[in-house]
């Protein structure tokens, strides 16, 4: 492949592309950095459920404790709301009021999808009206639907919840997202629950160069379609191209532009890589086009039923079975029979996570069926 410039771009194997997205996720290593840094730099932990972004970070940073992300969740530095993918994320305060107006046309195109349940609805209007009733008091779905009905009773009552979503940075209030909590989804704007102000829904949309960037630092080597993947946006090309006189150009086994930060790691491909434990949804799965670099063919579409995505074992770096928590067991599924020595090490690593998350409670650990 040659690049603009007329020069040929080298290429990265399968298991280089691996070491590198490993160092950029924090999980060749653990890392030692604070909480909100380390969720920062991931831009962001996808959380459709309260307990992955736990697990998540526990497989990535070192000496972490759940109180390690309850406790910036509770004093309002860190938040859950709908960004990337249309999917709920764990952010930052930064990124909450700054990555959600990036991904707006995202949110707009849903919107679409529901306009024949709006029809007569003043748009603007409900937004307005949506701020004023989750500002006063976090309210539910269900509260919000009921409320905006009763000004337009002849709408979709679902179409009205979700133009509220969509036009508004809702996120969820605590104790919902907290360890060991639980709770209702309430929902109040990012701007209120975070004390600070956001960007005019009436301003032109951020620029994503910025974002490009960070993509590049947490996820790369990757492609234009990677980012596009991971964000749930189009149109990202201009910007990269923007950016390409302070990137590398590479390319993947298949002939694929990679473009890459200059300064960012990329292990050898004979690393060595230790067994991690992933919840399910993890960002590492879920953030790039093409998926090899982690999932082995043989193994694509055994991390998921329908809708429901399974905990991921990675050993040597690449997903190679499922987990699952029993009553009294850590159940491992590894999709091959591992070696003596793969199993000390997949056990070794369980143990640990189970020391970290699980302190009170005590787990066998055993190889067995993950899924019903």
């Amino acid at each position: 492949m040659t690049t603009k410039a007329g020069t040929t771009a080298p290429v990265l194997g399968i298991r280089a592309l691996n070491r590198a997205t490993l160092a950029r996720q924090l999980l060749l290593r653990r890392a030692s950095m604070p909480t909100e840094a380390a969720v920062a730099h991931l831009v962001g932990l996808q959380a459709q459920n309260a307990k992955p972004p736990y697990y998540a970070l526990a497989a990535r940073l070192d000496g972490f404790t759940p109180e390690d992300l309850s406790a910036p969740m509770a004093d309002r530095r860190v938040a859950r709301l709908v960004t990337l993918r249309s999917t709920i994320h764990t952010h930052t305060a930064d990124d909450c009021l700054t990555l959600r107006p990036l991904v707006q046309a995202a949110r707009d195109r849903e919107l679409g999808t529901f306009r024949k349940g709006l029809t007569g609805v003043d748009l603007d209007r409900l937004a307005r009206l949506a701020r004023e009733l989750v500002e006063a008091e976090p309210r539910t779905m269900g509260q919000l639907r009921e409320a905006l009905l009763a000004e337009w009773p002849d709408a979709d009552p679902q179409a009205l919840a979700v133009a509220a979503r969509c036009r508004l940075p809702l996120v969820q209030v605590t104790p919902r997202g907290l360890w060991g909590r639980s709770g209702q989804v309430a929902l109040t704007t990012a701007e209120h629950w975070l004390g600070r102000p956001a960007r005019p829904t009436s301003a032109p949309a951020p620029a994503p160069d910025d974002t490009v960037l960070r993509y590049l630092a947490a996820f790369g080597p990757a492609s234009v379609k990677d980012m596009q993947t991971w964000a749930g946006l189009t149109h990202l090309r201009d910007a990269f191209e923007r950016l390409r006189p302070r990137l590398l150009t590479f390319r993947a086994p298949d002939g694929t532009e990679l473009l890459d930060l200059p300064d960012a790691p990329r292990p050898d491909p004979d690393t060595p890589a230790p067994p991690r434990f992933l919840p399910e949804f993890d960002n590492l799965l879920l953030s790039h086009a093409d998926r090899t670099r982690l999932v082995p063919p043989a193994y694509k579409g055994r991390t998921w039923r329908k809708n429901q995505a399974y905990r991921v074992l990675l050993v040597d770096g690449f997903v190679a079975g499922l987990w699952k928590l029993e009553d009294d067991a850590l159940v491992v599924e590894p999709f091959d029979r591992p070696t003596k020595r793969q199993w000390d090490e997949i056990a070794a690593e369980g143990e640990r996570m189970l020391a970290t998350m699980h302190t009170s409670a005590a787990y066998d650990i055993r190889a067995g069926t993950v899924r019903g």
